[in-house]
């Protein structure tokens, strides 16, 4: 395993994950009315998602297990090998979800919805580095 790579990929999440901490705002009416806001939750999210992804692909590559066939088959084969509990994985899959809409049809965005997401389950990636940073130390 490229320790070192997936402590950069670990870094640069906790990043993302502290610019929408530090940059969303307390109620999702101002993010429904601030497009700046927008920008800056929206690709951070999405990039800590997709870091969160790449981290796990780089994981599974190492391993026994056969590559995902979507991005979020990757968390299940995380969780099927004990790396993170089945309910993160479920929650990351959402989140690949939520990436997806984020990417591909930026303007359907429900703003009220990304607030829930940046307000309440930033702690999904923190959960998820804390258990990539378990398994690079075993």
């Amino acid at each position: 395993m490229d320790r070192p790579l997936v402590e950069q990929k670990l870094e640069s999440l906790r990043r993302c994950v502290q610019r929408v901490a530090d940059k969303c705002p307390a109620d999702a009416r101002t993010l429904q009315t601030d497009p700046d806001l927008q920008d800056i939750v929206a690709v951070n999210l999405t990039r800590a998602v997709q870091l969160s992804v790449d981290i796990a692909a780089h994981l599974i590559a190492t391993s026994n297990a056969s590559a995902p066939d979507t991005m979020g088959e990757a968390f299940d084969i995380l969780a099927r090998d004990s790396l993170i509990p089945p309910s993160l994985a479920e929650r990351l899959k959402n989140a690949v979800g939520f990436r997806n809409v984020a990417v591909h049809q930026y303007k359907d965005i429900d703003w009220a919805i990304v607030h829930r997401i940046a307000r309440y389950h930033l702690g999904d990636f923190e959960e998820f580095a804390r258990a990539v940073f378990d398994a690079l130390t075993r």
